[in-house]
């Protein structure tokens, strides 16, 4: 759209331009002094178009979205700073290969036998395809989950050790910030929707919250990995809830699968159906929902910053880089909000399958 339109008001100004310039003496236009304006407007539209072109080659904005949003086999800190990864196969024939990414930095992109592919995400396939290959290399979401998991583990070791040498005091500064969100999940969260035994899953929903929470604002940082923005991530905390819910779930939830209370015997036909799928839809609402909003989060600011190398201009620049700053507040704030609504409905989903009385609400 901002091509055409540019085309049509660059072109329109070099008309009224060609316009201008003839002389205002004269009472009616000759032929000749036409077409010289005809031909200087068609002249004007070639080079016009030839410049778009020369601009969309040189820089292509879906391209560096997906480039930024995908995972990769070596980690782009920044522009021409990359930090290469180690690739690790298996195959029958060979057994287990362990080398870095950096050896697929050639002209054809191969090494011993191997092609990386780059499109939407990065593969890495044999070249002879009789071979069959699995791929458990630790790609930039892997290293930044890794990461996260060693942030967690410090800040969690850091909170025992103070309570511990601190008893009966009152934590300050970064301890006390903690508590108060720890204290809020706990008392606000989870305890009024799991039930009173609550405490059997508040560790793996504090893991849940505070893992999310991590990686969420981890991937807002500039040369970060967009570990929740990949759905495989979603799905796999979409699934752990999926079985922690049935792995613990009474007789009364599934009673309530099969004969839901009040429901007509001829109406069972409809209802198992909608209630087992309804099984499924819960995790899935669960990794679509946090998977889609972080993800269009990263592309609408690379989308903005994208516009500052479309249009080339030193004015346009500032604008985008304060509206940017202004949607990465709103990103940390969504950060936390996911968080809060994926633990939320993960203790709702358990609270329900562990009810006692058989009117429980399933999380309808």
């Amino acid at each position: 759209m901002y091509t055409h339109l540019r085309l049509f008001f660059t072109t329109a100004l070099v008309a009224a331009t060609c316009l201008l310039n003839v002389p205002v003496m004269a009472d009616e236009p000759t032929q000749h002094e036409a077409e010289k304006v005809v031909e200087g407007i068609n002249q004007a539209e070639h080079k016009i178009e030839h410049n778009l072109e020369e601009s969309e080659e040189k820089f292509n904005i879906g391209q560096m979205i997906m480039h930024h949003i995908a995972d990769s086999h070596e980690w782009e800190i920044t522009h021409g700073m990359v930090l290469p990864l180690p690739v690790i196969l298996y195959s029958a024939d060979r057994g287990i290969e362990v080398f870095s990414s950096s050896n697929f930095h050639n002209e054809h992109h191969e090494y011993n036998g191997y092609h990386l592919v780059h499109g939407d995400a990065e593969t890495i396939v044999p070249v002879d395809e009789s071979r069959v290959v699995y791929d458990f290399s630790i790609t930039k979401n892997v290293a930044s989950m890794l990461l996260s998991a060693v942030i967690l583990i410090l800040i969690f070791t850091s909170i025992a050790g103070y309570y511990k040498n601190s008893k009966g005091k009152a934590p300050k500064g970064f301890h006390s910030a903690m508590e108060v969100i720890i204290l809020f999940i706990r008392d606000d969260v989870v305890k009024p929707n799991v039930g009173p035994k609550y405490e059997k899953y508040l560790p793996y929903l504090l893991t849940l919250f505070f893992f999310i929470l991590v990686n969420n604002i981890l991937g807002l940082l500039p040369g970060s990995a967009n570990v929740t923005g990949n759905i495989a991530v979603t799905m796999t905390l979409a699934v752990l809830t999926f079985i922690v819910v049935h792995l613990n779930a009474n007789g009364n939830y599934y009673k309530h699968l099969v004969k839901p209370d009040g429901v007509p015997v001829p109406l069972l036909l409809i209802m198992i159906p909608v209630e087992i799928v309804g099984v499924f839809m819960k995790p899935f609402s669960l990794m679509v929902r946090l998977f889609a909003n972080m993800t269009a989060g990263h592309i609408i600011l690379l989308s903005l910053f994208g516009l500052i190398f479309i249009f080339q201009s030193i004015v346009i620049a500032p604008v985008i880089s304060l509206f940017a700053l202004f949607l990465n507040f709103i990103e940390i704030m969504v950060a936390f909000i996911q968080a809060f609504i994926f633990t939320l409905l993960s203790s709702m989903y358990i609270g329900s399958a562990i009810e006692e009385h058989s009117h429980a609400d399933h999380g309808h």
